[in-house]
């Protein structure tokens, strides 16, 4: 049967709107400057075009010279699933260009609207590459865990997000931080594990394990079952953002936030006043 030019078209349409969402997203990225929700694009084509999008931007991110380097889980709390009517987390790429370290100065001028939540961070030592992942076979290719800052941040202006929205901008990751003593999994109660996030001396969000799908650990077990599903499976090396433990805290230029959750110790987010160009990284 010969197709008609509206038949070609429709057949066009939804890599045209994901072509679209991802290019509006990625100028507000370079030009700081936010852009309206993507979602009046691509919502018609679900949670798969949402991701398609994401990968579009992940794509031209390698194609900067940028490196993955693990994946981030966003909508770990229920309360948050609830506001957005989803019944699921969903999860992003981080690449080397988005970490700072432990008390290294985090330029503004590479922010938009970003906001601090205290993570439980794990490095991979083995692939998680199999069919039929259990919990147990997830717990056996954790290296270690660490203390971490995910800073949020959301290309769509004033935060004014879906989920659509969200998984298209990549979770909504901005950059990361990683605190420097590792620990052992088998010595923590991942579950149990307090935890503050401080600004001038004072506790602005806190929270425990158990905020993260019961346990942070469950968290990584949905990604590698989600990862393996999109065809792309976690890797040893690799770092995993598992999930706020918390509420997230908007940030204030020239403050800094410490996350201390026991059991793994504390990591700082130092953050730039609005004038500072910040690190040598690109910006």
């Amino acid at each position: 049967m010969t197709e008609t030019p509206s038949d070609q078209a429709d057949m066009r349409a939804p890599a045209d709107d994901i072509l679209r969402a991802a290019d509006l997203l990625a100028a507000a990225m370079a030009n700081r400057e936010a852009c309206d929700p993507v979602r009046l694009l691509i919502e018609a084509h679900g949670l798969d075009g949402a991701y398609a999008v994401q990968k579009k931007l992940e794509s031209d991110a390698i194609d900067r010279g940028e490196v993955i380097v693990g994946r981030k889980i966003g909508l770990t709390a229920k309360v948050i699933q609830s506001q957005l009517g989803v019944d699921q987390p969903d999860f992003g790429f981080l690449t080397d260009a988005m970490e700072y370290g432990d008390g290294e100065e985090v330029p503004m001028s590479r922010l938009m609207q970003p906001r601090v939540e205290a993570e439980i961070a794990f490095v991979l030592d083995r692939d998680l590459s199999e069919e039929g992942l259990s919990l147990g076979v997830v717990m056996n290719a954790i290296a270690y865990a660490v203390p971490a800052i995910e800073i949020v941040d959301s290309r769509v202006r004033d935060w004014k997000i879906s989920i659509v929205d969200t998984i298209a901008d990549n979770a909504s990751a901005g950059l990361y931080v990683l605190g420097g003593t590792a620990r052992k999994i088998d010595t923590l109660d991942l579950r149990l594990c307090g935890m503050s996030l401080d600004y001038a001396g004072e506790p602005v969000s806190t929270g425990c394990g158990a905020a993260c799908l019961g346990n942070p650990l469950n968290a990584v077990l949905w990604l590698a079952r989600a990862m393996l599903r999109h065809g792309n499976p976690l890797k040893a090396g690799q770092v995993i953002l598992s999930g706020a433990l918390g509420a997230m805290v908007p940030v204030t230029p020239g403050g800094a936030y410490t996350a201390r959750i026991s059991g793994l110790g504390s990591v700082t987010a130092n953050f730039s006043e609005v004038s500072s160009s910040g690190s040598g990284k690109d910006e």
